[in-house]
């Protein structure tokens, strides 16, 4: 039963590195339906100025137009799994490059960022971890020079947060700053949301830890695998994403601000600390591994200490019984066997055998090995 947990959970983790995308040969910019079953899209619109904040639940892309004439900043959040004619019509209205939407349906995307003329196109992925599976989710952005483009395909919307602090009167700093800022602010999210993350793999490297010095058994090798396959799958997305960050605070593009690169900094600063954590706990798995085959090496050996101290006591034992097996017994030679005539032959050998399993007790104990 056990041997099958373990194989589900590998089968499982497998999956977290399946990659939709072309037949090779297809020409660039082709947009082709994920296979499976496609949640359903979702569209709100958040048009703000200095004054005021509005808020929209779309039916189709054109309804955007008229936000896009505005004197204002338009946030276009779409969730779920888009569809290939969404994703055109979103393209054909803000002009979006081809191979960016490619890039978009094709799960599974490296974290990079593409500077074009007029826009800036970065994948980010956001790591979901529920305590025993963890799930990359490709987050895509398109941002122009008074828009923004979020297209997440989870059905709930993972940046509540930022719509919250957008509607406080108090916040003013999405109200005077430029579409960069809300930018940075939906790319922080991302990245501050390793930290829950890797403290859920704390708190179970921990747990793993007390119970490899108590006693570990196959479940606990099987959890440590489990560990450093996903922080290596994590690692694989972090560092990269953490470069994404690096290109955009060298402010290589005009629509972002200087003033607002040292936003982007402060960003840069957490995806360190994340990576510097994760490494850590990378280390950490890979000790864990080590000590567990210690762990077990070290039961191995007091088995066998304890069978060796076994077997060392029945081997003088072993051999006067069989002597006094050979049952050599004849009355007229005063060679065979005497003491088998004797009267208290069988106790005197009882005590004798009694005394050296007392002695050699004794002897391993003033040696220290039992």
């Amino acid at each position: 039963m056990l041997g099958e947990t373990v194989s589900d959970q590998w089968h499982t983790k497998m999956a977290l590195f399946s990659k939709h995308y072309h037949s090779p040969g297809t020409a660039p910019g082709t947009l082709v339906s994920r296979p499976g079953s496609a949640l359903p899209v979702s569209m709100t619109l958040i048009d703000y100025t200095s004054t005021s904040v509005e808020e929209h639940q779309l039916d189709s892309p054109e309804q955007c137009r008229p936000f896009l004439e505005r004197d204002s900043r338009t946030w276009i959040q779409v969730n779920g799994e888009v569809k290939p004619e969404l994703l055109r019509n979103l393209g054909s209205i803000f002009n979006l490059h081809d191979l960016a939407l490619e890039d978009v349906i094709n799960a599974g995307q490296r974290p990079k960022v593409e500077l074009y003329d007029d826009q800036v196109f970065v994948i980010a992925n956001l790591p979901i971890y529920d305590g025993e599976n963890l799930e990359l989710v490709q987050i895509s952005l398109f941002i122009g020079v008074n828009y923004l483009i979020c297209l997440c395909p989870l059905p709930a919307d993972p940046f509540e947060p930022v719509r919250k602090r957008m509607r406080q009167t108090s916040n003013r700093r999405f109200a005077t700053r430029g579409i960069d800022y809300l930018f940075y602010a939906m790319l922080d999210l991302v990245v501050d949301a390793g930290f829950p993350v890797l403290e859920q793999f704390g708190d179970e490297l921990e747990r793993l830890e007390e119970e490899l010095l108590e006693r570990p058994d196959r479940r606990t090798l099987a959890c440590i695998h489990r560990l450093k396959r996903e922080l290596l799958l994590l690692r694989r997305v972090l560092w990269p994403q953490r470069e994404v960050i690096n290109t955009l605070m060298r402010g290589e593009d005009e629509l972002i601000n200087t003033d607002t690169l040292v936003y982007f900094r402060d960003c840069h600063d957490h995806s360190v600390q994340i990576i510097e954590l994760l490494e850590s706990f990378r280390d950490m798995a890979t000790s864990m591994l080590d000590i567990y085959l210690s762990s077990i090496s070290q039961r191995t050996n007091d088995v066998m200490r304890v069978l060796t101290i076994i077997a060392t006591i029945f081997i003088p034992l072993t051999f006067i019984v069989g002597v006094y097996g050979m049952n050599f017994h004849n009355p007229d030679s005063p060679w065979a066997m005497p003491e088998l005539g004797w009267h208290y032959g069988y106790p005197m050998v009882w005590g004798l055998m009694i005394g050296i399993t007392l002695a050699l007790v004794w002897f391993f104990k003033r040696r220290q090995w039992m």
